[in-house]
């Protein structure tokens, strides 16, 4: 971890990425091994900056668990601030479809009919979606031996088989956003989770 700083530091500017934070910067009361605990405080003191310079070092982190990051890294100067990724809106579906069919053969696909039978699908729901569509127009193409493009018919199937991944996560959200927002960092997943009535 110190290493990657200081190549950081010796490439400045530069953007730090962590993704999964959560598996490296996991709240040190709940770390039993010691090893995480002090790659936690390495993490700290790489931000800190004590001994070395961080201008022109830019820090960002993911996580789906905002909830088990350690609250020392969330404190200003290190992630001091918290932006929700929210599953994609309406036109925001329509795009990611409309990317992973350009290179599929497609026969007069609906993509705004698809876009509104798909609320709450992430990214990877409808890449995964386009996927299993499309298997279904192959064994079609081989069941008849004529070979046929995706239609909007071949997504009916899919779409009553793939449910929205992001369901169980905003079930567990939920009890964070409810009944561990004193700080009021997940307000902004509150009010989602009450729009939508998730």
């Amino acid at each position: 971890l110190h290493e990657l700083f200081e190549s950081a530091r010796r490439n400045t500017p530069v953007v730090v990425f962590f993704d999964e934070l959560d598996a490296i910067g996991q709240k040190r009361s709940q770390l039993r091994n010691t090893g995480l605990r002090g790659l936690v405080n390495q993490l700290l003191a790489e931000m800190d900056s004590v001994n070395s310079q961080n201008d022109g070092l830019f820090i960002l982190a993911a996580t789906n668990h905002p909830w088990d990051i350690d609250t020392a890294l969330r404190r200003p100067g290190r992630f001091d601030r918290i932006v929700p990724v929210f599953p994609p809106d309406l036109k925001a579906r329509e795009a990611i479809l409309r990317y992973h069919l350009s290179k599929k053969p497609t026969d007069n696909v609906d993509i705004a009919h698809l876009a509104a039978r798909s609320q709450h699908f992430s990214g990877a729901d409808l890449s995964y979606l386009c996927d299993v569509a499309a298997e279904y127009a192959i064994e079609a193409s081989l069941e008849s031996g004529e070979i046929k493009a995706l239609s909007t018919q071949d997504f009916d199937k899919p779409l009553h088989e793939i449910k929205p991944s992001t369901r169980e996560w905003f079930e567990t959200a939920r009890n964070f956003a409810m009944f561990a927002n004193e700080s009021g960092s997940y307000d902004d997943l509150l009010d989602y989770i009450r729009q939508h009535q998730l």
